[in-house]
């Protein structure tokens, strides 16, 4: 009797700690305002972006490619508050300050970001266009030489920020998925293998995600890398199937460092992602303390290892994985409900 009362018990507060944290205790979104009612600002001051819109081939794609990528730029910077600055375009055409697209000026861009990021920035690499896989080797096409998947994975670990999302829309990008996975590395691609070679339609959806509230699953207002996919592979799919076509493009992600893409969060990967966001809010207010930021960073660590702790559940004995997952919740409820008192 008194062991059915302990479970009993843990259960309920299990549920009452997950209640508490979902419902009652979110940080405030990014246009919140503290309560001097100064605006806050947020974190993408140290989030950076690389967007490649590379060789074309035809006009049709061109402008496609183009419009994509110009969308994606204002979603970053007039939706998700990104530093204008912080954000490298590159291009077929250029024009408005961006770079062409030719492999010096991608190795020129990844250069800069070496000394310009830190270990605490999040870089985010778009790549908008055509891909190739010759059975041996994945390539995005630029104007002129293309770079390989292996070249890039040594441009990215060249930087100091220890969390990379490394969004690849083309077509064939499922080869780049093993040669870029690693500790910290969010992995996103258009297609699960080399042989998908048509053009695609994902990165729509992907941009598109940024900034609909329907993508926001959770609703807590800010958007993760994982519910961007998970929307836009769900867009992509019923694009197909709505236009009575078999579906060329199948959308992978991994972020576990095994190498190895899922359509959907299993088998370890998405843990990352889920708490890898293009908008995260740091409530601190111009000229004021970091209080808040510090309690952000607080919640994002306790989120991660929630996660992580979930993708180990099936390697942990049932008590270990109780008593952690508790024990975490605790933690993150008693964190927001103190933050939310502050507020």
């Amino acid at each position: 009797m008194r062991y059915i009362t302990r479970k009993l018990l843990s259960g309920y507060l299990r549920a009452t700690v997950y209640l508490l944290v979902t419902a009652h205790c979110l940080l405030p979104s990014a246009y919140s305002l503290t309560s001097d009612h100064r605006p806050l600002t947020t974190a993408q001051e140290s989030s950076y972006a690389v967007i490649i819109s590379g060789a074309s081939g035809e006009e049709n794609y061109a402008k496609q490619f183009a419009e994509w990528s110009e969308s994606l730029r204002r979603a970053l910077v007039e939706e998700l508050n990104f530093a204008p600055e912080k954000i490298r375009m590159l291009s077929e055409k250029p024009s408005n300050g961006a770079a062409r697209a030719t492999a010096e000026e991608v190795r020129r861009a990844f250069e800069s970001l070496r000394v310009e990021a830190t270990p605490e920035s999040i870089v985010f690499v778009f790549l908008i266009g055509h891909g190739t896989f010759d059975g041996a080797s994945a390539k995005f096409n630029l104007v002129g030489p293309d770079l390989s998947a292996s070249v890039y994975d040594g441009l990215i670990s060249a930087l100091p920020a220890r969390r990379i999302v490394v969004v690849n829309t083309a077509s064939a990008s499922g080869e780049f998925i093993k040669p870029l996975a690693g500790k910290g590395r969010v992995i996103v691609t258009a297609t699960k293998s080399g042989q998908e070679r048509n053009a695609t339609r994902f990165a729509g959806y992907f941009i598109e995600a940024l900034t609909n509230p329907a993508a926001d699953a959770d609703q807590n207002k800010r958007v993760s890398v994982l519910e961007a996919f998970s929307y836009a592979a769900k867009l992509t799919d019923e694009m197909y199937k709505s236009a009575g076509r078999l579906a060329t493009e199948h959308a992978l992600l991994e972020d576990s460092g095994d190498g190895v893409g899922h359509p959907s969060l299993e088998a370890g990967d998405g843990a990352l992602a889920r708490t890898t966001y293009f908008n995260v809010p740091i409530a601190t207010p111009a000229g004021g303390d970091n209080r808040a930021a510090k309690v952000l960073a607080e919640r994002t660590r306790l989120e991660e290892e929630i996660e992580q702790l979930k993708a180990r559940k099936s390697q942990m004995p049932v008590s270990d994985y109780e008593a952690t997952l508790e024990k975490l919740l605790i933690e993150l409820a008693k964190l927001n409900q103190a933050n939310k008192q502050k507020q």
